[in-house]
């Protein structure tokens, strides 16, 4: 069982910055890949990045990829999101999820927990 707790989001002007934290309870966190997806109103969740077990590998859908970063640390227990350049579009909550599968998933349905959410709102 694995409880995830996200933090660090907040109200911030175009082209500024965010960092998102998740932390993780359990004593399994280095096993799992760790992903981010956000919920803009009125639209479906989607998957924003992923990192794997051991940090070695992380994938970024196109939006975000160049601004921003994914990264672990297990001995901490905690997966990070470092915004940059954030656009108004970026405008969501945004959940942390824990998955038990070694290759980095993408879909939802292969996340078996998740975190309660953050919203990160972008000022134009």
């Amino acid at each position: 069982q694995v409880q995830l707790v996200e933090s660090g989001g907040g109200l911030v002007q175009t082209g500024g910055s965010l960092r998102l934290s998740c932390a993780a309870s359990g004593r399994t966190f280095s096993s799992y890949a760790m992903g981010w997806f956000r919920q803009a109103p009125g639209k479906e969740r989607e998957f924003v990045t992923a990192i794997s077990w051991s940090g070695g590998g992380t994938y970024y859908a196109g939006s975000v990829k160049g601004r921003f970063t994914i990264s672990r640390d297990n001995a901490k227990n905690t997966v990070y999101l470092q915004m940059n350049s954030l656009k108004p579009e970026d405008t969501a909550v945004y959940y942390c999820a824990a998955s038990q599968s070694v290759p980095i998933r993408v879909r939802e349905n292969e996340y078996d927990y998740w975190g309660q959410g953050t919203q990160v709102t972008v000022s134009s």
